[in-house]
């Protein structure tokens, strides 16, 4: 092991992480908050963390925007390290822990591209879409704005799709940047919009079945029905 690994790996024991999550989440645990993908992270990397519930309006007082400025969630705390945004924090673990960057240089930096792409390039047309039926679905102009922004992401769909073809993962083996690409495209499950595109629902899919995410979804789901989740 390098020394900078080294170092890495002793920093990862030093204290173990914690982070913020829905008190009860709008999406009534179906894995939805960006906390699941923070928690996922960290069970592919088998680091240990703690969670500590928020609500509504402890979000918006001085102690919690201490820490996220914008009063959301998730957040991540560990020793004086204090973090928000939730593909920082992915990229904070997957930097600290073997498991979510490859070893190679450019297959990591290849890695760290998709993690980009998945919020600054899948995700905006999806949130504007959900921005469009949830928020502005009582205007009057509603009716022809929503398929617009509809069909903007039908197009990064078919863009990501061609791109992924018959493989597993975007890039060879299972990385950071299909943690970040698969939760941004679970956003869509409920539009039905993901089934138009197979490959891409198989890959959401054969995400979702990996231990790590099992486990992280059954955590989040427990928080949010009170009551354990089976994961087997």
């Amino acid at each position: 092991m390098s020394n900078i690994a080294a170092i890495a790996a002793a920093r990862s024991v030093q204290t173990t992480p914690t982070i913020t999550a829905f008190e009860r989440s709008p999406d009534g645990g179906m894995g939805l908050a960006r906390d699941t993908r923070v928690r996922w992270a960290l069970e592919e990397v088998d680091q240990a963390y703690e969670v500590r519930l928020v609500s509504f309006s402890a979000m918006k007082e001085p102690a919690h925007r201490a820490v996220h400025p914008f009063g959301q969630i998730p957040t991540y705390e560990e020793g004086d390290l204090a973090l928000f945004e939730s593909g920082a924090i992915i990229f904070h673990i997957a930097e600290r822990h073997r498991g979510l960057l490859p070893e190679d240089a450019d297959a990591r930096a290849r890695a760290i591209t998709w993690m980009f792409a998945a919020v600054s390039t899948v995700e905006p047309p999806i949130l504007e879409r959900e921005n469009a039926r949830l928020l502005e679905g009582g205007e009057i102009w509603s009716a022809e704005r929503l398929p617009l922004v509809t069909e903007r992401v039908r197009k990064r769909l078919r863009e990501l799709s061609d791109r992924l073809g018959d493989a597993d993962w975007l890039d060879g083996t299972f990385s950071a940047g299909d943690l970040m690409m698969v939760s941004v495209l679970q956003r869509l499950k409920p539009s039905g919009l993901l089934e138009e595109f197979p490959r891409l629902a198989a890959y959401v899919a054969r995400a979702e079945a990996r231990p790590a995410y099992r486990r992280a979804f059954a955590a989040q789901r427990a928080v949010n029905t009170d009551r354990p989740v089976a994961v087997g």
